[in-house]
């Protein structure tokens, strides 16, 4: 007998099965999954003039924290979060989501709840699956080591895409959305600064990133909204000045609840300040530019549908 597939790493009955359990899932966030392309029925009947929007991120070195615990249920909603929430501050609609997973080997005890975490995700942005691909490579991955990618499509009308640059002025109103934690970002600065064996701030750090979809949408149905920064790597300084003019800065007033992982963190690794604020965000996942005189709408909004909104500031002259 020849060299085969298999031993050169590859073993396609178990892609197959894995395959068949996808097919099993029957989840309402899940397309047809198994084509050459995964296709979605597109909504234009609710928009004059869409613009198709798409993202593309990873979990980063997440994956090594989800590695050591051994856990894989949380990093595939990090997966989804991570590209709806980037569709959701451009005003877009969260449509069509694809995932990629490359791996050592199929291994269904890291793939099964890997996957059902893209799925919860999907279902939390109300969107679809619509398709993916696992790559079986053992010469690039090294036993137990995986990595992810997600691509995600969605719509918005043309002239409610944020941010409206040209419509922030002098006194509009900056709020936050806090985070669940330290979300997708940081990672390496934070797994270099954990004790190994403090279990406990471990398990912290997998804590899923928040997904944003539903709280935003309810928000944008006011109308004041004029800009959403998704607080990702670089914190607050790295982010609320890309969807800002060049004439405006911010100017930050309000005081919130910061997550006890940041805390931890700092002490272990014994990190300055101003470089915990540039690298995490330090409990602020979402900043919403607001239209001074629709802020007491937005905060009624707000109340009535449970979305705790932070008043954080203002826009300021640069």
């Amino acid at each position: 007998m020849g060299l085969d597939y298999e031993q050169s790493g590859v073993n396609i009955r178990k892609g197959e099965e894995f395959a068949e359990f996808l097919g099993s899932l029957n989840s309402p966030s899940m397309g047809s999954i198994g084509g050459f392309g995964g296709s979605v029925s597109l909504p234009t009947y609710r928009y004059k003039a869409p613009r198709l929007v798409s993202t593309t991120d990873g979990v980063g070195t997440k994956l090594l924290v989800a590695m050591k615990l051994a856990r894989f249920d949380t990093v595939g909603i990090d997966l989804v979060a991570m590209n709806v929430n980037d569709l959701i501050a451009c005003g877009a609609e969260p449509i069509s989501f694809l995932d990629y997973i490359a791996v050592h080997e199929v291994d269904r005890s890291l793939l099964d709840p890997l996957v059902r975490g893209i799925l919860t995700g999907c279902q939390q942005a109300d969107c679809t699956l619509a398709g993916g691909e696992t790559a079986e490579m053992p010469d690039l991955y090294p036993k137990g080591h995986f990595d992810l990618a997600g691509f995600c499509t969605g719509l918005v009308e043309e002239n409610e895409m944020l941010p409206k640059l040209e419509e922030m002025k002098k006194g509009d109103r900056l709020y936050g959305l806090p985070s669940s934690g330290i979300h997708s970002n940081g990672l390496s600065l934070a797994r270099k600064a954990a004790p190994e064996d403090d279990h406990k701030l471990w398990e912290l750090m997998l804590e899923p990133t928040k997904i944003y979809v539903r709280e935003i949408r309810s928000l944008l149905k006011t109308g004041g909204l004029l800009g959403i920064a998704h607080i990702t790597g670089g914190g607050i300084p790295g982010n609320l000045p890309r969807i800002l003019p060049k004439h405006l800065e911010y100017r930050l007033e309000g005081s919130w609840e910061i997550p006890e992982i940041f805390e931890r963190l700092r002490a272990a690794g014994q990190i300055d300040q101003k470089e915990m604020e540039r690298v995490f965000n330090m409990g602020i996942g979402m900043i919403l530019v607001v239209k001074q005189q629709e802020a007491s709408r937005i905060e009624k909004t707000a109340k009535q549908e449970a979305i705790p909104l932070i008043h954080l500031g203002e826009l300021v002259h640069g």
